[in-house]
């Protein structure tokens, strides 16, 4: 089975590809310019901006853009203010769904966000009404080449958590939130070919969907991700790959 997880690889992978590259840009310059604006503009003395640069270069940013986003952060060029609000609710099924959102305007957001999950078979919830269902964990992606033995020992010497085969995909090492960047340094350090890193929220347990309630699912997480003030989107659904595959095509 798979779930959140896929669907997010399926999501990014469209995106790179350029399908919906525009909007994946504007999420990732939104995150940048937020992260210089908290943090600095220097990634070396600012986690969240190393990150988020990561993933720009990920998606093939130009550097032009990525410059732009942390100066307008900085506020050596004119940029928009943004704040950060987490939105908890439940999707069909009673699935657990978290929305991060970074916004200048919280009460088009917050109708936004209800909207969706309303249109879909769910509903809002309150503050800590499904965030105590997740773990939040560093993630990192290791591009296929390496054995999992190889990728195993490196990842486990240098503190992380778990390693967790993904097949043709290669591997994805998990480690506690503030361990992503030692335990990816030391795996770049031992030659190991790196892809997205990233912090995630890991579900302790799963729904398991079918039928209608799978594809209103998918729905949802359309609408919301393509929505202009929601930066990531976490549930933590399972279905059968193949159905996800067919739904989400």
């Amino acid at each position: 089975m798979s779930g959140h997880n896929r669907w997010s690889k399926l999501k990014r992978a469209n995106a790179i590809m350029g399908k919906t590259k525009g909007k994946l840009y504007s999420k990732l310059i939104k995150e940048m310019t937020v992260a210089a604006r908290l943090g600095g503009g220097s990634p070396d003395g600012n986690a969240r901006l190393r990150v988020a640069m990561a993933a720009a270069r990920e998606a093939n940013m130009p550097n032009d853009n990525i410059q732009r986003a942390i100066k307008k952060g900085t506020g050596e060029l004119e940029g928009e203010s943004y704040e950060e609000i987490v939105y908890e609710g439940y999707g069909p099924g009673g699935v657990a769904v978290l929305v991060e959102c970074l916004t200048d305007n919280r009460n088009r957001s917050a109708a936004d966000v209800r909207s969706m999950l309303g249109k879909e078979g769910g509903n809002m919830g309150a503050e800590g009404s499904v965030n105590w269902m997740f773990h939040k964990k560093g993630v990192i992606t290791v591009k296929p080449g390496s054995t999992e033995e190889q990728v195993m020992a490196a990842a486990l010497d240098a503190g992380a958590e778990d390693v967790i085969d993904q097949g043709a995909e290669g591997f994805e090492v998990r480690t506690a939130p503030a361990d992503l960047h030692a335990v990816a340094s030391a795996l770049e350090g031992v030659g190991l070919k790196l892809a997205e890193q990233k912090w995630t929220y890991i579900p302790q347990n799963t729904v398991r969907l079918e039928g209608d309630n799978a594809r209103k699912m998918l729905k949802l997480m359309e609408l919301l991700e393509d929505n202009d003030d929601v930066q990531n989107v976490y549930a933590n659904f399972e279905m059968d790959d193949a159905l996800l595959e067919s739904l989400s095509g």
